[in-house]
């Protein structure tokens, strides 16, 4: 079986309940994703996947194409499956008609991204696709038990463990508390230096960690960490802070408990599918949550 996903790290967390549930159903069955590199070393790192290959490869580009000239090793890479999952955007069905050109797989085909308008969370949208393989009811909440595993040796968080992550960034800045809150809380934690303190991220971050943490002891950045060591990272959290962003979806699925100020996004089909998160939102939208709200959040949850 094969699962072809695209999209940003959001999308892929959760798209793991279908991994999931395949490998439940079928646990004797290869399974295998067609997606981007890093989030694939997460699948196979999780043991949700047993290999992955690289979605942006050249040689899928005919694959893209109305009539495309077929690479020969993707030709016979995807003839050798029986059934393939696509939640790739394919608005014109090009993928899925050179697909069945080469291959006779089954094709199943999930949405690209889930519909707003409807009552259900993305993950569970997201699962619609393999009820025609007979799987019915499955668990719609990403579960990365690896690395909680190797994090905690299965167990809880220890009551004395003081360390806090924060990933004060996401994909788009309308998303995003304001960076002179966050640095606010920033120094009033650093010199109360109760806590050892975390700042999380990547590209989409740019310069906004060292600004925050610059100057102020205690206070870490963790940049451009791969994402099985940073899914463990964030499982042996006491807390994990963030905004609607894929970290927050991969702490989630970590099992820490987590805190998410949150912007102007549908919460219904976009909040972190765990029940130890909890949003945190403002009448004013997120340029009005004050600081002090956020502190007192946070030190309840530290406590």
């Amino acid at each position: 079986m094969l699962v072809v996903r695209g999209g940003a790290l959001g999308d892929f967390i959760l798209t793991l309940p279908v991994l999931a549930a395949l490998r439940q159903a079928f646990p004797d069955t290869h399974l295998e994703v067609l997606a981007y590199p890093k989030y694939g070393e997460l699948a196979v790192a999780s043991g949700h996947a047993d290999a992955s290959r690289a979605l942006e490869s050249r040689g899928l580009a005919g694959f893209f194409a109305r009539k495309g000239e077929l690479d020969r090793f993707w030709s016979e890479y995807f003839a050798g499956f029986n059934v393939v999952l696509s939640y790739l955007y394919d608005p014109d069905l090009f993928f899925q008609t050179n697909i069945a050109r080469v291959s006779k797989a089954q094709i199943l085909v999930g949405p690209h991204r889930p519909d707003e308008t409807r009552s259900e969370h993305a993950a569970v949208q997201l699962l619609r696709p393999v009820e025609k393989l007979a799987i019915f009811d499955a668990d719609s909440s990403p579960r990365l038990e690896a690395a909680r595993t190797r994090a905690l040796g299965g167990g809880e968080v220890p009551p004395d463990s003081h360390r806090l992550i924060l990933h004060p960034g996401s994909g788009s800045e309308r998303k995003n508390w304001g960076e002179p809150h966050w640095r606010e809380l920033l120094e009033r934690w650093a010199r109360e230096g109760q806590w050892e303190i975390e700042l999380v991220g990547g590209e989409a971050e740019g310069d906004r960690l060292n600004r925050l943490a610059h100057g102020l002891p205690g206070v870490r950045v963790v940049f451009n960490e791969p994402l099985p060591e940073l899914a463990v990272r964030l499982a042996g959290a006491r807390l994990f802070v963030g905004h609607d962003s894929g970290i927050s979806h991969l702490a989630a699925a970590t099992g820490v408990r987590g805190l998410v100020l949150w912007g102007p996004s549908h919460e219904p089909t976009w909040r972190p599918r765990s029940d130890r998160f909890v949003s945190l939102r403002h009448a004013g939208g997120l340029e009005g949550l004050p600081p002090e709200v956020v502190d007192a959040r946070v030190r309840e949850g530290m406590g």
